[in-house]
C-alpha cells in the first residue's frame, strides 16, 4: 500500500509535533558535523540513554576527525569499551583517517561522499548530511520503517532491500517538494526543515510508535491518518522476517590470580571482539577437576579454586553460555608468553575488556577492594 498513500501528508503533522516533544540529547545541543556522526554510529544497536555517558566521554577525548584519526587502538576500544560492535569504532578511525587525506579532517557536505566513508550507509548518510548540512536526503533506519509500514497499513516484509529503497526514495521526493509554512519552519532549530524532520521520524518510532507492546497512538501526531490504526492491525505490523536463530557456545572463563595480579589476554586481531583483552578461557563447561588439570598443563601450581557460578552473554549471532573459576596459583612466570599478568586494582580502567565478562569482572573488583580495606 505505501505506493498509494500520500506521504507528504504525514510531513507537516510531524514538523508541528517535533519541536515540543524532542528530546533533549546531548548531539543535538550541538549539531556539528563530527558530533551528529559520532553519535549515529554509536546509537546503532544500543539505546539512547545507554549511548549519552559513553558520547560525552568520546567527544571530551577526541573532539575532531583529527584526534580521532591520530588515537592509539588500545587507548581507542577503551574509550568503547561497553558499547560493543567494536567494529563500529575501526571503522570510524578508517574513516576519520580517509577524511584527514581527502577533506582536511572534515566531514564532507555531500551524501554520495558521505556514503564512501568507511563504515558509513545510506542511514548515517543521511542523517549526517541532513542534520549537520540541512541536506533534503532522507534517513531510514528501523524506527523509520516501521512506523511507515504502520501508517501506510503495508505487510511488506521491512527486511527486504526493496523496501527500504522504496521508503527511501519516497520521502527523499518527498522532502525535496515539501512547502513548510514559515510558522512551522521558524520553530524549527536553524530553520532546518530536511534535518528536523529524519529526527522527528525517529523520535515518533523511539518514544510512541514503540517496537515491543503496544504504541503510545493516543500521542501521535499520525493518530487520524494511520491505516493501522483504523484498520486494526496495530498489532499485526510491521511484518518483518524472524532472525537466524543464535548459535550457543558454551565456555569456561578462568580468573587466575597471582598474588595482586590476574591474568589477561589479548584476543586476535580478527573475528570476535578483535584486539580486545579478555580473561582466559576455553570452549566447554569444564568442571572444578577439569579446571585443575587444565591449569596444570598450563605450567601453573593452582593452591586453591573457588566457583564463580554462570553467566550468559549475548553477541548478535552467537550466545556464550560460562561457567567461571578463580584460581590462585603459585607465583607466575613466562610459562605463558600469551598470557600477561595485570595489578587487579587497574585492570578495568587500563584494559578494553568486553562486556561479556562483566559477571567475572565483578569478582575482581571486589576481591581488589577487599585488598585495599586491609
Amino acid at each position: 500500500m505505501l505506493h498509494n498513500f500520500e506521504i507528504e501528508s504525514l510531513l507537516l503533522p510531524l514538523l508541528e509535533w517535533f519541536p515540543a516533544h524532542a528530546r533533549v540529547l546531548p548531539w543535538r545541543e550541538d549539531a556539528s558535523p563530527y558530533r551528529v556522526w559520532v553519535s549515529e554510529i554509536m546509537l546503532q544497536q544500543t539505546r539512547v540513554e545507554a549511548v549519552k555517558p559513553y558520547f560525552e566521554r568520546f567527544v571530551a577525548a577526541l573532539p575532531s576527525v583529527a584526534a580521532l584519526a591520530e588515537c592509539p587502538e588500545d587507548e581507542l576500544l577503551k574509550l568503547w569499551e561497553g558499547l560493543g560492535y567494536y567494529n563500529r569504532v575501526r571503522n570510524m578511525q578508517k574513516a576519520a583517517v580517509q577524511m584527514m587525506e581527502q577533506y582536511d579532517g572534515e566531514l564532507p557536505a555531500d551524501y554520495d561522499k558521505l556514503l564512501a566513508l568507511q563504515g558509513i550507509g545510506s542511514y548515517t548518510a543521511g542523517a549526517v548530511a541532513s542534520i549537520a548540512y540541512g541536506l533534503a536526503v532522507p534517513a531510514v533506519d528501523g524506527n523509520v520503517l516501521r512506523i511507515i509500514a504502520r501508517v501506510t497499513a503495508d505487510d511488506t516484509d521491512i527486511a527486504r532491500a526493496s523496501f527500504r529503497k522504496q521508503v527511501e526514495h519516497r520521502l527523499g521526493e518527498e522532502m525535496r517538494s515539501l512547502q513548510v509554512p514559515e510558522g512551522i519552519r521558524r520553530t524549527l532549530v536553524n530553520e532546518n526543515v530536511p534535518g528536523a524532520l529524519n529526527q522527528a521520524l525517529m523520535e515518533l518510532g523511539a518514544t510512541v510508535c514503540l517496537p515491543n507492546g503496544l504504541p503510545l497512538c493516543d500521542t501521535c501526531p499520525w493518530q487520524g491518518l494511520c491505516l493501522a490504526k483504523c484498520e486494526e492491525k496495530i498489532t499485526c505490523l510491521p511484518n518483518k522476517s524472524k532472525a537466524k536463530k543464535r548459535k550457543i557456545e558454551n565456555r569456561t572463563v578462568l580468573v587466575l590470580w597471582d598474588d595482586e595480579r590476574i591474568a589477561i589476554r589479548k584476543r586476535p586481531k580478527r573475528g570476535l571482539l578483535a584486539g580486545l583483552y579478555e580473561l582466559p578461557n576455553v570452549e566447554g563447561a569444564l568442571s572444578s577437576a577439569e579446571a585443575l588439570k587444565l591449569i596444570k598443563e598450563m605450567q601453573f601450581s593452582p593452591i586453591r579454586i573457588q566457583s564463580l557460578g554462570e553467566a550468559k552473554h549475548i553477541f548478535s549471532h552467537i550466545e556464550w553460555h560460562m561457567r567461571g573459576y578463580a584460581i590462585r596459583v603459585e607465583e607466575a612466570s613466562d610459562q605463558q608468553p600469551n598470557l600477561i599478568f595485570v595489578d587487579a586494582k587497574d585492570a578495568r580502567d587500563r584494559y578494553a575488556i568486553p562486556s561479556a565478562f562483566e559477571a567475572y569482572m565483578k569478582h575482581i573488583r571486589m576481591r581488589a577492594e577487599e585488598e585495599n580495606e586491609k
